[in-house]
């Protein structure tokens, strides 16, 4: 679930020990077993609502908890265990009775809260056939993610992922989604820091990058303008110009050496 562009401006950030990493990597293994689930299911005629009754259904049995659900919001409390966002819906898209058609985007966003320990993870599933720039959309937002994890090394600092997500974007003439960001996850699904999808002049150079960091890092790009509003429910976000966009997303955790671990592969 993305987070509301914001954080202080002198963010502190929890480090984790290999044993709280190994805890969220055990909830990040939930998500993802969970996304495959929801992949295997989506199909035209399958509902948002049913998607959302699996996904509940298959993180419980696991002794998992929906983070996303009873969130608290400015309209009340986020009524549903995944998001579920469809075509020119961004991110926090409310599960209900939309049945999905052929040419969809869906956009599918799990949170998993094990033992207290939380994993964020979406995915953008292309429902049935779509069209190519919808094909591309999804493979550049996928991209996109890679870059960032691969600048989310110990000694880089935060700004270094932001530009990569960025450079990706851009190179393909997406708009890049600013009010919705990544975010520090671990004991809580939104913890310090906010990791941006782009990168203003003048910004500062932002935290280092340290072992023990750990971070949902989650492109999210559109066809059109970057500029959103909310619906009237409260919670989905969509593109101004209504065009399609993408949303991708994966906790990482920075390590001493080498590549972040992803604990929701």
């Amino acid at each position: 679930m993305a987070r509301t562009r914001g954080g202080t401006d002198a963010p502190t950030i929890e480090l984790k020990d290999a044993a709280t990493i190994a805890r969220i990597g055990r909830a990040g293994a939930i998500v993802a077993a969970t996304l495959a689930a929801l992949r295997e299911r989506c199909a035209p005629g399958v509902t948002t609502g049913e998607l959302n009754d699996l996904a509940h259904d298959f993180i419980t049995a696991r002794g998992g908890v929906p983070t996303f659900l009873g969130v608290p919001g400015q309209h009340g409390p986020f009524p549903g265990a995944i998001c579920a966002s469809v075509n020119e819906e961004i991110v926090h898209g409310i599960p209900g009775r939309r049945a999905l058609a052929d040419g969809d985007l869906l956009k599918i966003d799990v949170g998993v809260t094990l033992d207290g320990w939380v994993a964020d993870s979406a995915t953008t599933v292309p429902i049935g056939a779509v069209a190519p720039e919808a094909e591309r959309l999804i493979r550049v937002s996928e991209e996109a993610l890679a870059a960032g994890i691969a600048a989310a090394r110990a000694g880089n600092r935060l700004v270094d992922i932001s530009a990569a997500i960025q450079r990706v974007g851009r190179r393909a003439g997406y708009g890049i989604v600013r009010e919705f960001s990544g975010h520090g996850v671990g004991r809580a699904l939104w913890e310090e820091p906010s990791v941006p999808n782009y990168t203003e002049p003048g910004a500062g150079s932002g935290p280092i990058l340290r072992a023990g960091m750990t971070l949902a890092i989650e492109p999210i790009f559109t066809l059109g303008t970057p500029e959103h509003e909310t619906l009237a429910d409260g919670w989905t976000a969509v593109t101004r110009d209504r065009a399609l966009a993408a949303h991708v997303e994966h906790t990482i955790a920075i390590t001493g050496r080498g590549p972040a671990l992803i604990l929701t592969r």
